[in-house]
C-alpha cells in the first residue's frame, strides 16, 4: 500500500489528477510548488463505467485505501449549486454530479476544479503572477481560455465562471494595417458557443489559422503560420497585425475591468515568445493604465500547471478547515 503518512514538519501529501480528453494523469505533491507525476493513462471519453473504473485503479494503484481527499483539475463548467458538469471533451461525464459521483465510488473526498482556474491559481501564487495581487491568466492554446485570481484565490462567482473572455467580448470587424487610413473589414466568425465573433473564433491557434483564410484565402497551419512570420514572410506578416490588433482590444479591456497587474499567458502560442512580446506591446497601447513594464508575459507552467494549481486547492481547502 502507497505510504500517505507525513512526518512532523513536513507538508501533508496531496493527490491530484487532470483530466483531458487524451489523458488522466495523477500526481502527487508533498511540498508547495512541487508535484511529481506517477502515472498517465487514456482518458475514456465516451464510457462512463470506464471512466470510473480507471479512476478506481489509478486511486488504487497509488494513493492506497487511506481515504486521502483527491483534487481533480478538468476542463468544463462545474455549477455550484448542484455540482453538475458540462465536460464537452470528456462526453461521457456531461450532465453528471461529478464529484459526489466519484466520491462515492472511489471512496474518498473529490474535490472538482476547472483546469483553467488552476492553471491560473499556478501561476498567481507560485508562477509568473507571484507577488501581484490581482492576475488575469490567458490561455492560448487551440481555442482562448482565461481565469482571474484576486488575493491567492480564483473567483467564481456565483456561476462558477468569471474570466472566461473566450466568450462575450466580441472582436473588431475591421484592422488598419498601415496606420495610414487603409482599413481592412474582416468578417466575424460564428462560434462554437452559438455567439457571434467571440474572441475564442481567431484568438487560438485555429482562430489564428481562420483569420489567415479570410485575409489571404490559403489554408496555413499555426505552426507554419507562425514561422512565416518570423522570418518576415509578407501574407503571414499581415495576419499576425491584424490578430494581434483584434486580439489586443479585448484583452486590454480585460485588464481595465478586473485591475490585473499581470497576464501570464498559457498554451501552445505561449511557446512563441516574439508572439507574446508583441502582443503585450499591443495591449500596453491600449489600456487605460499606462505599464512601464511588461504586462502581458509567458507563463512558467506549460505543463503540469493543472496538477500544481490542483495541489493549491487542496491545501487551500486544509487550510479552511477546523
Amino acid at each position: 500500500m502507497p505510504d500517505t503518512s507525513v512526518e512532523q514538519g513536513q507538508h501533508p501529501r496531496v493527490f491530484v489528477a487532470d483530466i483531458g480528453g487524451s489523458s488522466i494523469r495523477l500526481g502527487v505533491s508533498d511540498a508547495p510548488g512541487s508535484v511529481r507525476l506517477v502515472e498517465s493513462v487514456p482518458t475514456p471519453v465516451d464510457n462512463w463505467e470506464a471512466f470510473g473504473a480507471t479512476l478506481e485503479a489509478l486511486a488504487a494503484r497509488h494513493i492506497g485505501e487511506t481515504g486521502s481527499p483527491l483534487v481533480i483539475s478538468m476542463a468544463g463548467a462545474i455549477d455550484p449549486a448542484s455540482g453538475v458538469i458540462c465536460a464537452s471533451n470528456v462526453p461521457c461525464v456531461s450532465g453528471r454530479v461529478l464529484g459526489a459521483e466519484l466520491s462515492s465510488r472511489l471512496r474518498r473526498r473529490i474535490r472538482m476544479a476547472n483546469d483553467a482556474a488552476c492553471l491560473a491559481l499556478a501561476e498567481a501564487v507560485e508562477g509568473a503572477g507571484a507577488g501581484h495581487d490581482v492576475v488575469f491568466c490567458v490561455v492560448l492554446g487551440s481555442g482562448v481560455g482565461g481565469a482571474l485570481v484576486v488575493g491567492g484565490r480564483v473567483v467564481g462567482g456565483a456561476s462558477g465562471i468569471a474570466g472566461e473572455w473566450g466568450h462575450g467580448l466580441p472582436v473588431g470587424t475591421s484592422v488598419e494595417f498601415d496606420g495610414m487610413g487603409h482599413v481592412q473589414p474582416v468578417s466575424a466568425l460564428r462560434c462554437g458557443c452559438g455567439r457571434l465573433g467571440c474572441v475564442d473564433t481567431i484568438g487560438g491557434a485555429r482562430g489564428l489559422e481562420r483569420l489567415n483564410t479570410l485575409l489571404n484565402d490559403e489554408q496555413k497551419d499555426s505552426h507554419t503560420l507562425l514561422d512565416d512570420w518570423q522570418r518576415g514572410g509578407e501574407r503571414a506578416r499581415r495576419t499576425v497585425s491584424a490578430w494581434l490588433a483584434l486580439v489586443s482590444e479585448p484583452l486590454a479591456a480585460v485588464i481595465n475591468i478586473t485591475g490585473a497587474s499581470v497576464v501570464p499567458v498559457c498554451g501552445g502560442l505561449a511557446d512563441v515568445a516574439p508572439l507574446i512580446d508583441a502582443l503585450d506591446a499591443a495591449v500596453r497601447k491600449r489600456t487605460l493604465r499606462e505599464f512601464r513594464e511588461r504586462v502581458v508575459v509567458p507563463g512558467v507552467f506549460r505543463r503540469d500547471g493543472g496538477l500544481i494549481g490542483a495541489a493549491i486547492v487542496a491545501r487551500q481547502d486544509d487550510a479552511r478547515e477546523p
